[in-house]
């Protein structure tokens, strides 16, 4: 994927340049930053997280509400173990950042629907498809529970919801660190109401 989409490798050069900055702040710098981001007034003029991403385990809503029908590790369909997780969702549900990002991707890639990417920082990125449209363009820096996309009517068929049971919208949420997928369990809230929820 990194050798077909050149604003992959421009966003994750501009994280790194950012994270070293970052890295160099001192302490009260640091404090003021974090404070900032704690009273969750959006400073719009960040371009990475306000959080490391290592340390949010636990404090993540999804990125759609809905029903989770297959995860990380599961049987996918084709004989193999999934890489991520689905999520059926409503009929035109609303698909936010589950926390702060660049955006290193954004529309159709091959039989995946519309895809995003996000670049979570900590070597960690985010792959969301199955959406119906998508809200954000490459090198865009979103916030946790921005709005990026909404999802359709019924389930796109794509290569990731093969031998689902059904014609709901599903949302396919892949985790990886060092391009490596990882479960991304530990990362989601208990539950999943709150800013992914679409009451409208």
């Amino acid at each position: 994927l990194e050798s077909e989409i050149e604003s992959v490798a421009k966003a994750a050069e501009a994280t790194r340049l950012e994270e070293e900055r970052r890295k160099n702040l001192s302490e009260a710098e640091r404090q003021k930053e974090r404070d900032a981001a704690s009273q969750n007034v959006p400073d719009k003029n960040r371009i990475a997280p306000a959080y490391a991403f290592s340390d949010l385990k636990g404090k993540l809503d999804y990125p759609v509400a809905g029903d989770v029908l297959r995860r990380y590790g599961d049987a996918d369909g084709t004989g193999h173990a999934s890489q991520g997780m689905l999520i059926a969702s409503g009929p035109e549900a609303l698909v936010t950042a589950p926390a702060d990002a660049s955006v290193v991707f954004a529309g159709t890639f091959r039989s995946f629907g519309e895809m995003i990417i996000l670049n979570l920082g900590d070597g960690y990125h985010m792959v969301l498809s199955g959406m119906d449209q998508v809200k954000v363009r490459p090198g865009r820096f979103v916030f946790a529970g921005e709005p990026i996309a909404t999802m359709g009517v019924k389930r796109v068929a794509s290569a990731t919801a093969l031998a689902l049971e059904t014609d709901q919208p599903t949302l396919y949420i892949e985790l990886s660190k060092d391009k490596t997928p990882v479960d991304s369990r530990p990362w989601w809230s208990a539950t999943d109401a709150g800013k992914a929820r679409n009451d409208s």
